[in-house]
């Protein structure tokens, strides 16, 4: 018999008879061998049939099956959550370099807005800044909020210093004309001070949940956190 049926017996749509899966196994005695995995899922026999013995040989064989089971599914967890964090770790690293690299105001808002998002890989990214003006500084990179904006959509003026929302609608104020993309968003705090206004980072993904309460925030603070430095160093030189 050749190893052609082989190929037959994994299509779930043939069906064979217990005489020729038999038949098979002993024309091929190392089929089992050269597929270990195949025995995780086997049912063993019992040592006892019938009656009120209970063979706990086979219970333990279950038992062990499930715990391994299930050691593997929390195992192929912790390499795929582990993977996504060392990717988006490397990501903010990147971002983090880019801001650092901008030379002036100008520079450091053209890079939030149109670097950021493919580095971070996120839809669109926002600098936003308080004003009373009705005519605020013309950077072409920078949305402008009414004063209380920020300490309203964090719902106080010193903390929290960040939000994750899962599902959000905007109506143009955080991310202009990418506002109809957005359903979900991160939000950070920034506070560069001396006489700097409030503002606040904003990351904008078209997916819903892509943003989480659950998510860490250490990454989103520490973004946030340069940014408000480069920030810091470069707008009153701009607003001079």
């Amino acid at each position: 018999m050749t190893t052609e049926p082989a190929t037959q017996a994994d299509d779930f749509d043939v069906d064979l008879a217990p005489e020729q899966v038999e038949a098979f196994l002993r024309a091929n005695p190392g089929f089992l061998g050269e597929r270990p995995d195949l025995i995780s899922i086997l049912t063993p026999p019992s040592r006892w049939e019938g009656g009120a013995v209970v063979d706990l040989q086979s219970m333990m064989v279950q038992r062990l099956r499930e715990e391994s089971r299930d050691l593997r599914d929390a195992a192929n967890l912790l390499i795929s959550t582990t993977r996504s964090n060392m990717i988006v770790q490397t990501r903010t690293h990147a971002a983090v370099m880019a801001l650092l690299g901008a030379d002036n105001f100008d520079r450091l808002a053209h890079v939030i807005r149109h670097d950021l998002p493919l580095l971070l890989d996120v839809d669109t990214v926002s600098l936003c800044f308080e004003s009373n003006s009705s005519s605020p500084p013309d950077f072409a990179d920078v949305r402008w909020l009414p004063v209380g904006s920020v300490a309203k959509t964090f719902g106080g003026d010193t903390e929290p210093f960040y939000r994750l929302l899962e599902d959000v609608e905007d109506d143009g104020q955080v991310f202009g004309e990418a506002s109809g993309l957005v359903k979900s968003a991160a939000l950070a705090r920034v506070q560069p001070g001396n006489g700097i206004p409030a503002a606040m980072l904003a990351l904008g993904a078209r997916d819903r949940g892509a943003f989480h309460a659950g998510q860490s925030s250490d990454l989103l603070t520490f973004l946030a956190r340069v940014t408000e430095m480069c920030v810091h160093r470069w707008l009153p030189e701009a607003l001079s």
